[in-house]
């Protein structure tokens, strides 16, 4: 589409007051070295949602995936570190960027560590910071990408990963909690393989993994409460409300007995089953085995009878469900979305009700999509830059809406 548009930069937020005012946290600069397909960019945005257009593999994802390292967790990709850097590069990479949230703007940064491609090094505002986990003070993010798009037919596993992700921004403490989980976890294993005797460390793991494992499943709990009250209810929604269940015995148990005796439950049920544990490979009871269960509300179908574009609105509606309940949250660190080939499977009234419903959510959201015409109906109210040729260039229409 460049016979009617022109590169030109908007560094003003007077151009847009409207989209700067309402904007909870806005990134005003992203600078990636040496990472993915990117020798060095410096984008600049002036606060309105910014969608990057250009054919596959340009590089439009790498943009996304930088941004959600500045996070806890391995970003959309879940990539290893060894992944991320420029072939043909120094051998390192580092992603930096500006983050304004009111009056006040911090610096964050994320890359490799001093010839060790391995490590990943955390700062904020120039100091050290002790991790990714560290980030979560400064924002939250959550996305979508096409990998996602076969959600409801596939593993219980990305399904758990989708609502954890989810429940974090909503409580940045459960990234550790989870995290605190797998650890022990693992040991309990090791242990169990090696045929240890030591009851004191084994019972001690065990406790560890009930309080974390019953923590976790609490949150998701929350988190699918908070889902549900926050899905649009109208019928002809162009995204359609889900009904979410949780299909696991510690998130059953919450339903109906205090925390303090699942914890206990667990702990003696952990117990029990060493022996089976061990022949196994792995513990077989706990909220790492847990579902995530999804239906058309309306249609009362479970979403993994649903088509491809059902499933894809399904998929929509639980994040913008998830954007409503933390705007409806006070406090905590500000929301921005990022939507990786968001308008495919979307025809132009679901891509058109999509834009109208981001804008009245107000955060700032990053879009990508093969075709600058799938946007069309943001019109000014997007940041347009074209992805090609290992570069980035910002779109301005010169004749209004396209």
């Amino acid at each position: 589409m460049l016979n009617d548009t022109a590169i030109r930069r908007v560094d003003d937020d007077e151009a847009w007051p409207q989209a700067a005012s309402r904007a909870r946290a806005r990134f005003r600069r992203l600078m990636l070295t040496d990472f993915r397909s990117y020798e060095r960019i410096d984008l600049e945005f002036d606060g309105r949602p910014v969608a990057l257009s250009g054919p596959n593999g340009a590089g439009k994802t790498n943009i996304l995936e930088a941004i959600s390292l500045l996070g806890p967790g391995r970003g959309v990709r879940h990539a290893r570190l060894d992944e991320l850097p420029r072939i043909g590069g120094a051998g390192g990479w580092a992603v930096s960027a500006r983050l304004q949230t009111g009056g006040d703007e911090r610096a964050l940064g994320v890359g490799s560590g001093d010839g060790e491609i391995d490590r990943r090094v955390c700062r904020i505002d120039g100091a050290a910071a002790s991790g990714p986990s560290s980030f979560a003070d400064c924002l939250r993010l959550v996305w979508l990408t096409p990998a996602q798009d076969r959600l409801f037919v596939e593993g219980a596993g990305e399904r758990r990963r989708f609502l954890d992700r989810m429940a974090m921004a909503l409580d940045p403490a459960i990234a550790r909690v989870s995290a605190d989980y797998e650890t022990a976890m693992r040991q309990r294993q090791r242990l169990l393989e090696e045929k240890s005797r030591d009851d004191a460390w084994l019972c001690a793991l065990e406790m560890q993994m009930a309080e974390n494992g019953v923590a976790l499943a609490a949150a998701r709990r929350d988190m699918a409460g908070a889902l549900v009250a926050a899905a649009v209810e109208d019928d002809d929604a162009a995204f359609p409300a889900a009904d979410i269940a949780l299909e696991g015995d510690i998130e059953a148990a919450l339903a109906y007995q205090p925390a303090a005796e699942v914890e206990e439950d667990f702990a003696a049920r952990l117990r029990l089953s060493r022996r089976v544990d061990a022949d196994a490979g792995r513990a077989l009871a706990g909220p790492h085995r847990s579902d995530l269960l999804v239906t058309h509300r309306a249609k009362g179908r479970p979403a993994r009878l649903c088509s491809t574009g059902e499933q894809k609105a399904l998929l929509i509606g639980l994040v913008l469900a998830n954007a409503r309940a933390l705007s409806l949250k006070p406090g905590g660190a500000p929301l921005v979305l990022l939507l990786d080939e968001i308008a495919a499977h979307l025809d132009e009234a679901r891509r058109a009700a999509l834009f109208d419903l981001l804008d009245d959510l107000g955060f700032q959201c990053f879009m990508t999509g093969t075709d600058a015409a799938l946007f069309d109906a943001w019109g000014s109210r997007a940041q347009s830059f074209e992805v090609k040729g290992g570069g980035v260039a910002e779109l301005f229409l010169t004749s209004g809406i396209r």
